[in-house]
């Protein structure tokens, strides 16, 4: 028997407030307080619109651009942006970039051997940013594409179309890595020192989007987000979407990655406030990007959920230097919550533990108030998706705790 809500709202009623200039619209760090003042029920009748922020390395992030028809016409397939090799097996001249591409003969690889200092991430960078960029093809050439090669500058300015296209992002959860062994490694999580000397993680915790709906009742295919400083969507639920069978504690918060989406914004409206490219020592390039996620309140469930905070929310901890590259399914060293991981140390083993995040949540603040600002000012609205994502029933057990 489904349980039945003393709060029942509507998309169309709370955009409705929006236009009107009457809806409550809070950021999640907010949500707590709110909650913890007045209860669920309560909170749910006063607030309208919860916002969310993140702003981390997203390494499965891309772009697709069509550069216009050369004149006479081509059909580009070994492309080059700066030297970074570009995925051309599409129409003419759509092109793929991911972020971690890397240039092939780069020679600052030489001189500092496993560190990256340039790739597909900075190419998406400076685009955003309005800089020039050297484009570099070859064709093979047919009757109705004879060029065979071209060397031009372009700049987002100057190219039909420029999107976003990210197949795996804001991760609903994530690990935190540490090093057991003897010897410093490098990796995707940074700089891990020998003996559990620093321990590294990468979330918003109680401002993160998906930790804020952790079934998806409001977030799926279409949902209108802030994307890299625009506007964009989910296009669908992110490639490694998997939150089905993983252990779940208080307010449904999985105790692993769980959930992602994939997301499709304008390169055009983006800000490299919200877009920046990172070289990681021994790793290679990723990209920094910044999302946030409206929810709507429309019943005391979705505002019990929204009033999760860092301390019921356990991150697994890892070691990098084993059982992470194992590929192996291996059971967490422990699991600490995001309040222990803020305050910087972490204890495993009965060690104290430095823990430094590789997320800002700075910048997850700074975006959620930014949209925030926006609804309040009627510029953005909160959209119904078309269909929301794959996953598990909200547990009985769970709604019962309010």
């Amino acid at each position: 028997m489904k349980k039945k809500f003393a709060v029942n709202k509507t998309y169309e009623e709370i955009n409705e407030k929006i236009k009107k200039g009457d809806a409550v619209i809070v950021t999640a760090e907010e949500m707590i307080n709110i909650v913890d003042e007045i209860g669920i029920v309560k909170a749910a009748e006063e607030v309208d619109v919860v916002t969310t922020g993140t702003f981390g390395a997203m390494c499965s992030s891309g772009a697709f651009l069509n550069v216009g028809h050369t004149k006479p016409k081509m059909k580009m397939e070994e492309i080059y942006l700066n030297e970074v090799s570009v995925y051309g097996g599409l129409a003419a001249v759509d092109l793929y970039i991911g972020a971690t591409a890397l240039p092939e003969n780069d020679p600052r690889n030489e001189v500092y051997p496993g560190k990256f200092e340039y790739g597909g991430a900075h190419v998406i960078e400076e685009l955003i940013a309005g800089e020039d960029i050297e484009l570099e093809a070859y064709a093979y050439g047919t009757d109705c594409y004879p060029r065979r090669e071209i060397r031009k500058t372009i700049n987002i300015n100057n190219i039909r179309d420029a999107t976003l296209f990210n197949p795996r992002n804001c991760y609903q959860n994530y690990n935190v890595a540490v090093n057991r062994s003897s010897r410093t490694i490098y990796t995707y999580m940074g700089v891990l020192k020998p003996n559990f000397s620093n321990a590294t993680y990468s979330s918003a915790g109680q401002l993160s989007p998906l930790l804020n709906d952790p079934y998806f009742e409001t977030i799926g295919i279409g949902t209108r987000i802030f994307l890299g400083g625009g506007i964009g969507y989910i296009a669908f639920q992110g490639t490694q979407h998997a939150p089905f069978g993983i252990g779940r504690t208080v307010k449904g918060q999985p105790k692993s990655g769980s959930g992602t989406i994939m997301t499709v914004g304008d390169m055009k409206q983006m800000s490299t406030e919200f877009i920046r490219a990172a070289s990681i020592v021994g790793y290679g390039v990723s990209l920094f990007v910044g999302i946030g996620i409206p929810i709507p309140v429309l019943n005391e469930r979705i505002a019990y959920y929204t009033s999760v905070k860092d301390s019921e929310i356990l991150a697994p901890v890892y070691d990098y230097s084993s059982d992470y590259p194992s590929g192996e399914v291996i059971e967490p060293i422990a699991y600490v919550n995001y309040e222990q991981l803020r305050k910087g140390v972490i204890e495993i083993k009965e060690k104290k533990v430095p823990a430094s995040p590789l997320s800002s949540y700075y910048k997850a603040r700074e975006i959620a108030e930014i949209l925030k600002e926006w609804i309040k000012e009627g510029k953005f609205d909160v959209s119904k998706p078309a269909e929301t994502l794959p996953a598990p029933e909200s547990e009985v057990k769970i709604e019962r705790e309010y």
